[in-house]
């Protein structure tokens, strides 16, 4: 009850600053002129600092824009700051929207942005921010929109890629496959997991891509795994053993009874496979491996942060795999805090907005040296709901992941994130096109393209397959 009446406090405040703060109306290149959302919580003092919110009050992305000033507003309440002062605008879900919303951030002297969400909003406030010297720590995953003072919170591709294959490597898998979406997001996870297969001596097999929204994955799981050779294989060898069963050779009758119930033999090629997808298409695609031999143990099954919200437990295909997901060390309170005062669970993504009003509490209360940006940007990062994050002077960051094994009883951490950073940077080896690397073979894409989109370059030569099955190796 405690934290519920602290929180009809803030409340209380909220409603009225917005009545003490009226909103700008400012018309952006001729365009037609809209009020933006200003709303304050804190008392502004000459002490006080200001810190701009960037959300998507309304418009298409409002129900996170919304949940994100909640749990904005149960870190005010927990860190209980009078010096700091937030201040929100509502970039109406739109690129036009944050320009607006900037604009009014600027004029009432903020000085640290907060958000906004998507990289099209990021992109549409970089000018204007850079141009008046004030930080950005936004909530984008994109790593296309980040440089010097544009910072994110959101966590991206290549650090996710990098801690599960360095994990994978770590427990004996070296050889990867990638099933990915044929799209910009596709690119990014390859042009990640080359990288991370260069720091980690491993190798990339093959490389498939599939078109968004496919539901059937059979054809290209065929490819992935050379059935049709390994079928053919399994034919031959069945051929020779009922021969030698047919003479007495009690051993062969063994090694046919169990090659009975399969359809293939061979090595397919690949002991680990990456798939950044979720919800219906992971499982699809899970499923339709195991029917094509590329199962557990012999094949691990990688995922992203995506799978921890859309994962389903019950598939069987699916047990014992892996993917990396933000360290929950502080969460269940925030779960349960949430939920008690909005009636709702929150969204992973809400951790980010309470985080980020963590960072501008810590912020307000040091005593800089040098600018803004370089206490952002100091070596040892900072504790929140999703455990340690630093950032560097390019924009991109380094969060303690957690890696998760899925299982029918719920998922599990494994390995944890470390808690004090190691190394002052992190940064993956760059994909160098002078260097020569082992070609994977690419699959629903042209080849060419592809490795020019990926390595900077097409390869030398593009193998026919990778796996070459022994017959005689499966005669025990």
């Amino acid at each position: 009850m405690q934290v519920i009446k602290k929180i009809s406090v803030i409340f209380t405040c909220f409603i009225l600053s917005c009545c003490s703060t009226a909103p700008q109306v400012l018309n952006e290149g001729g365009a037609e002129s809209y009020t933006t959302d200003i709303s304050e919580i804190g008392i502004s003092t000459s002490q006080s600092f200001r810190v701009g919110m960037l959300l998507p009050l309304t418009g298409a992305d409002s129900k996170y824009g919304q949940g994100m000033k909640n749990a904005s507003m149960l870190a005010l309440n927990d860190i209980n700051n009078p010096n700091l002062v937030i201040q929100y605008y509502d970039t109406a879900s739109t690129p036009s929207g944050a320009r607006v919303a900037i604009k009014n951030a600027v004029n009432q002297h903020s000085q640290l942005i907060l958000g906004p969400l998507k990289s099209t909003e990021v992109s549409a406030i970089s000018n204007e921010t850079i141009y008046q010297g004030i930080p950005v720590i936004a909530f984008s995953t994109s790593p296309d929109v980040l440089q010097p003072t544009i910072y994110t919170l959101g966590l991206l591709i290549d650090e996710q890629v990098d801690r599960i294959m360095s994990h994978a490597v770590s427990q004996g898998r070296r050889r990867f496959a990638l099933l990915l979406p044929d799209n910009n997001t596709g690119i990014s996870t390859a042009k990640a997991a080359v990288k991370s297969a260069a720091k980690n001596e491993a190798i990339i097999s093959v490389i498939a891509f599939y078109k968004t929204g496919t539901s059937d994955f059979s054809s290209i799981v065929k490819q992935m795994t050379d059935y049709n050779l390994r079928h053919k294989q399994a034919e031959q060898l069945k051929y020779k053993l009922k021969n030698l069963a047919a003479s007495g050779d009690a051993s062969a009758q063994k090694e046919l009874k169990i090659l009975e119930s399969r359809d293939g033999v061979g090595d397919v090629g690949f002991d680990a496979i990456l798939f950044p997808e979720g919800g219906v298409t992971l499982t699809a695609a899970a499923s339709i491996f195991a029917y094509y031999d590329a199962a557990y143990p012999t094949i691990q099954f990688l995922g992203t942060s995506i799978w921890e919200a859309g994962i389903s437990h019950k598939e069987s295909s699916l047990q014992n795999s892996i993917y990396p997901a933000l360290t929950k060390a502080k969460n269940n309170t925030f779960v349960s805090q949430y939920y008690s005062i909005f009636g709702e669970k929150p969204s992973s993504l809400y951790t980010l907005a309470y985080d980020a009003v963590i960072l501008a509490d810590r912020l307000s209360k040091q005593s800089w040296e040098g600018t803004l940006s370089d206490n952002i940007t100091s070596v040892g990062g900072f504790f929140g709901l999703n455990g340690k994050v630093r950032f560097f002077a390019d924009g991109t960051n380094q969060h303690s992941l957690d890696i998760v094994s899925v299982s029918s009883s719920g998922d599990k951490v494994i390995d944890s994130g470390e808690q004090y950073f190691e190394t002052t940077s992190f940064e993956l080896p760059a994909i160098d096109p002078d260097t020569v690397y082992t070609t994977p073979r690419i699959i629903g894409k042209d080849p060419s393209l592809a490795q020019v989109l990926i390595y900077g370059k097409a390869l030398d030569s593009i193998p026919q397959a990778v796996s070459k099955p022994q017959v005689d190796a499966y005669i025990r």
